[in-house]
């Protein structure tokens, strides 16, 4: 992982002069459409940007992660600050925002300054840092992910879900409806599997395409995750390599695709699992248990 760089505010203010958590005022800075034409903030399709700008559904955002006081917010991509400015207005005792695009590092030291001490801004690519080094517990994620890194980000977050109090992030629909799909379902897959072993994913509301700028093709849908409680025990790199192998054959029984794995069948037996059974029907406790199994037959090398 690459060092973070913290990026100070243009003026210091001492943290014993830090706000009070929700005595922020997100509609005392200028408004976002302006902070935008200010500093030429033009989305940037390579870089999956697209802008919410209605402080209403930044508001509804931070709301529905539902911080308990003392919390530490993590945000991704904050971009001109919409639901950055949201996530100072809750009981969040700092906001922590990983940027990579520098051209908003200067953009939100207006909302650096009104947060006085509450908001700290790093300059990293979400994807080489790690939340747990940048902020204390308790923590949670909430962000308005880049689309073309959602997924990657949230299977690292979820191999670590015990360290966050909760993930609540938006995502294209269609990737929001494989996090919560049931076996036998057209979406149900890898995604489904992995997410729901490791957390409770439940659906919060839809955004159309109107409400960001520019307008994405697709339907927009928050997500919050909890840590599930009393989890199947799995090994995290068996659960990936079963799925992964289960899934890549989706259409074909299962006898077929775990052959990869080496002895498919014995697994099966092992399980419970029926040979001619496909990947779609099987539940999150019967991968866990195929995981079980296939690290049994295939241990960990012990580190050097």
């Amino acid at each position: 992982m690459t060092d973070p760089t913290l990026v100070p505010p243009e003026s210091a203010v001492p943290s014993e002069s830090a706000s009070p958590q929700g005595s922020f005022d997100p509609h005392a800075l200028p408004p976002l459409r302006e902070v935008i034409a200010r500093f030429g903030l033009d989305a940037r399709k390579a870089l999956g940007q697209n802008f919410l700008l209605d402080l209403n559904l930044t508001g509804r955002i931070a709301r529905s992660a539902n911080l308990p006081p003392g919390t530490t917010a993590v945000e991704v991509g904050p971009g001109p600050g919409g639901l950055t400015r949201a996530l100072l207005a809750t009981d969040a005792v700092k906001v922590i925002a990983i940027e990579r695009d520098r051209r908003f590092i200067e953009a939100l030291q207006d909302v650096v300054e009104a947060a006085r001490g509450r908001l700290a801004i790093v300059e990293a690519d979400a994807l080489t840092v790690d939340p747990e080094q940048l902020a204390p517990a308790p923590r949670a994620v909430v962000a308005n992910l880049p689309y073309n890194v959602a997924t990657p980000l949230l299977l690292g977050w979820l191999a670590r879900i015990e360290a966050y109090v909760s993930l609540t992030l938006m995502f294209q629909k269609e990737v929001a409806d494989r996090l919560v799909a049931k076996p036998g379902s057209k979406a149900y897959g890898r995604l489904s599997v992995i997410t729901q072993w490791r957390s409770e994913a439940r659906v919060l509301f839809n955004l159309p395409p109107r409400a960001f700028t520019p307008p994405p093709k697709v339907e927009s849908t928050v997500v919050h995750l909890t840590p599930r409680i009393g989890a199947e025990p799995a090994d995290w790199r068996a659960v990936e390599q079963v799925t992964a192998a289960a899934f890549g054959q989706r259409r074909k029984m299962l006898r077929q695709s775990l052959k990869s794995l080496g002895n498919a069948e014995a697994l099966l037996e092992e399980t419970g699992i029926a040979p001619t059974a496909r990947a779609e029907e099987i539940d999150v406790a019967g991968f866990a248990a195929l995981a079980r199994a296939f690290r049994a037959r295939n241990p960990l090398e012990p580190p050097r």
